[in-house]
């Protein structure tokens, strides 16, 4: 890895260097967390959990060839290369920082409150047309995950997506500081992690914390249907660049058209260049995270032609928005993380569905003192939706329930305490031939919902 010898690492880290010193000018290969994917000449980080302590895994680490490892405690009877640090996990961002300025490779950095990892994807899938790209996996999107994922690069690489996601104030500054992104990206500024922020005041202070490190001379991409995004009409000299649904945004989009479960077509305008493109993803939403992936490509230089094959080609995720066909239910299995925003986006796809349609949701988390009302909120929405009926789990999703009998007192309501309690009678809730959309937040744990319809007779 470039430039990551022992003796870089140690000064990165603030640390203290023990071993011969014929290593210090040895790069490591890779740098790993996780003991079970060491490998020959790489560099171990043991992170002290809640559960398990890498600390205990360091002497297996090392007898499978590790050049080093980092230590938070005294390696007393130690014969082999070790750095010590005061934490492990800032050393992961520390070194993280360093490596990425080393490599000089374009970053993309994106944030917002929803549909963060749908415009990853997006972008990525445009950048690849013409440049070797990596992009974050997963949810490595945190101040553990996000190192990690700078780890994976190496200088042959043309350019990095990277997913920032956080909770509270503070977290944006520590992400940005590592990824100091070239372009940066932000989705919405909805109603999540208001536990910790607040208001959508609080969540767009928390996302901007990214704008001191977008490099000099690099752009801001913002959504421009977003009011609290609207309003940001420069930072440091640097002038956003806007798209949406407005012809009066430099990229838009316009003739959108849903095709049930399969996809959504649309007209993108880049300027003077207008295209039509069918994003292979249902839902209206994946056209604002297109217009994201032609703002993007447009400023790296890509053609209108390179970015259309590039939305294109883009791959659904799983548990976001995933369709399963079992012969007699179709399942969407939208069970990876819910907020307010997406619960709506997800009902809305179902108006473009043909035939019975039943949405089993659930609890949506870190909502603060508004929780109540804004799942109400969303109940009456559902409401309005044409829905053969609708179950709501969980403690909070009460008042889904009572939203939805407010506006529709005719849609068939049921209220189950819990997934086993919904499991337990599945086959009474749905019918042949029914669409399933089933969402919560992850802490729900509807993925065992998604697996219970796959398994009915």
């Amino acid at each position: 890895m470039k430039n990551l010898t022992l003796e870089n690492l140690t000064k990165v880290c603030s640390g203290t260097y023990y071993g011969s010193e014929e290593f210090l000018s040895r790069e490591v290969s890779s740098i790993t967390t996780d003991s079970r994917k060491a490998e020959e000449g790489c560099l171990f980080v043991p992170i002290p959990g809640t559960r398990v302590d890498g600390h205990r895994f360091i002497p297996d680490v090392m007898k499978k060839g590790a050049l080093c490892t980092l230590s938070e405690q005294p390696l007393e009877q130690a014969d082999y290369p070790w750095i010590q640090v005061k934490s492990s996990l800032q050393a992961v961002k520390d070194i993280a920082e360093f490596y990425l300025k080393q490599l000089k490779i374009p970053v993309v950095g994106i944030t917002g409150s929803v549909g963060k990892t749908s415009t990853k994807e997006m972008i990525a899938s445009v950048l690849k047309e013409r440049y070797r790209t990596l992009k974050t996996l997963g949810n490595f999107n945190n101040e553990l995950g996000l190192p990690l994922t700078v780890f994976r690069l190496r200088e042959e690489d043309e350019a990095a997506v990277l997913e920032m996601g956080i909770s509270n104030f503070g977290e944006m500054t520590r992400l940005a500081r590592i990824a100091r992104p070239d372009i940066c990206v932000i989705t919405n500024i909805g109603t999540c992690h208001l536990e910790f922020l607040g208001d959508r005041d609080g969540v767009l202070k928390a996302k901007t914390e990214v704008f001191p490190y977008v490099k000099e001379g690099g752009h801001i991409v913002l959504n421009g249907d977003d009011d609290k995004l609207s309003a940001i009409k420069e930072y440091n000299g640097i002038r956003p660049v806007f798209f949406g649904l407005d012809p009066r945004f430099p990229v838009y989009a316009d003739q959108i058209e849903g095709h049930g479960l399969d996809s959504v077509s649309c007209v993108i305008h880049m300027g003077e260049e207008a295209f039509p493109v069918t994003i292979p993803v249902p839902g209206r939403h994946m056209v604002m995270d297109a217009l994201a992936g032609a703002c993007v490509g447009q400023l790296m230089g890509l053609t209108a032609e390179e970015i259309r094959r590039g939305i294109e080609s883009v791959e659904a995720i799983s548990g976001r928005f995933k369709v399963i066909e079992t012969g007699k239910l179709t399942i969407v299995d939208d069970c990876y993380n819910a907020s307010p925003i997406s619960m709506k986006g997800s009902l809305g796809i179902l108006g473009d569905v043909k035939g019975r349609c039943v949405a089993i949701l659930g609890d949506m988390g870190e909502l603060g003192p508004q929780e109540a009302s804004l799942h109400e909120e969303v109940g009456q929405f559902a409401g309005s939706c044409s829905l053969a009926a609708c179950v709501c789990v969980g403690p909070l999703s009460r008042h889904i329930a009572e939203g939805i009998r407010r506006v529709n007192s005719g849609m068939p309501v049921i209220h189950e305490k819990d997934v086993e309690s919904v499991i337990s009678h599945l086959g009474n809730l749905v019918q042949p031939g029914d669409t399933v959309l089933v969402k919560a937040s992850h802490f729900m744990k509807f993925e065992r919902i998604v697996e219970a319809l796959q398994e009915l007779d």
